[in-house]
């Protein structure tokens, strides 16, 4: 498909409005803050925290969702005033644990490069390819081993990457990055701060801890799946293409509707790249809308758990392979 076609397709889609923004912000915001209320009341009932952990599966549910809207905002594509984004995306940064100009900046630069063999590295999935995994150091194979091992990537990584990594001065490369910084690490404290002295810093971990970590893991699993199976689109900057990184390095998820309401449409993962400015509430309406976006991949649940094998980029075979196929081909 031509790319003035597509522009001609999606331009419609890129209209924010501000109606659908602050209901948005209702619909996510009270039932998550209702569901924390919920886990603390049952908790001060006296009821056994084994019983209330589950029930942390929602909140989080909730969470993934409001970074979502915390996205869009780092997109300019949730409302028509970009000051307004910029002061929600503060507030939903603190909520979600993130630095609203550092992952904004690294998050666009992941925009201008998916896709590019000689531009990884920034807002992405460490990925090498073969030839720099047998050619590098046994301790960095090692270190890349252990970081693409998925209980470390879907499990200790995006907790760390969140909570901790998140809170230092780590690739600050501009003003605004130490402002957002200081802005979010001084929120999350006032609110530690402030429920620790009303309810309790107990009650603080016991509840926000299980949410982080469910729901950090779930964003970062859905990340992975848009960007790292086996027919991803991956070139070298002379043949790279912005389009065709969209359309075939970016995969359509098939999740169940209901999780498409809590991930904000973002599995339509080949349209959002096809034009970032296009709000999370028009991603689903416009996929449908043509077949021409069909042509990208699309993975169900049961078919993207074998994914999480991928290991390397195989240049010679222009796919993902992972470490079994590696070593039967390479050792």
């Amino acid at each position: 498909m031509k790319r003035i076609t597509i522009n001609n397709i999606v331009r419609p889609y890129a209209k924010p409005s501000n109606a659908r923004a602050i209901w948005q912000l209702a619909n996510t915001l009270l039932p998550y803050f209702g569901l924390i209320a919920l886990m603390f009341w049952m908790l001060q009932a006296g009821i056994h925290y084994l019983l209330v952990l589950p029930l942390s599966i929602l909140p989080a549910l909730f969470l993934v969702r409001i970074f979502i809207l915390f996205h869009d905002c780092t997109h300019s594509s949730f409302m028509t005033s970009k000051k307004w984004m910029t002061v929600i995306g503060h507030v939903l940064g603190i909520l979600t644990f993130t630095s609203y100009h550092q992952w904004q900046r690294e998050h666009l630069t992941h925009h201008r490069t998916v896709g590019n063999l000689q531009q990884r590295g920034v807002g992405d999935v460490w990925t090498m390819t073969v030839d720099e995994y047998q050619q590098t150091s046994w301790l960095k194979r090692l270190g890349y081993r252990l970081y693409r091992h998925p209980f470390f990537l879907f499990g200790i990584g995006p907790f760390y990457m969140f909570v901790i990594n998140q809170r230092l001065p780590i690739a600050m490369k501009t003003k605004k990055d130490w402002i957002s910084l200081l802005i979010s690490n001084l929120g999350i404290l006032a609110i530690i701060l402030t429920v620790s002295f009303t309810v309790g810093f107990k009650y603080y971990l016991m509840i926000q801890l299980p949410i982080i970590f469910i729901a950090s893991s779930l964003g970062v699993w859905l990340f992975f799946v848009q960007h790292q199976y086996e027919e991803v689109y991956w070139a070298d900057s002379d043949e790279w293409d912005i389009t065709e990184a969209a359309l075939k390095g970016s995969s359509v998820y098939k999740l169940p509707r209901i999780l498409d309401w809590f991930t904000g449409n973002i599995a339509y993962h080949n349209v959002h790249h096809l034009n970032a400015r296009i709000p999370n509430y028009n991603l689903r309406k416009l996929f449908h809308s043509t077949k021409a976006f069909r042509n990208s991949k699309e993975i169900n649940i049961l078919e993207s758990i074998h994914l999480a094998t991928l290991y390397l980029y195989d240049e010679r075979l222009k796919k993902l392979i992972s470490r079994r196929t590696f070593k039967k081909q390479y050792s």
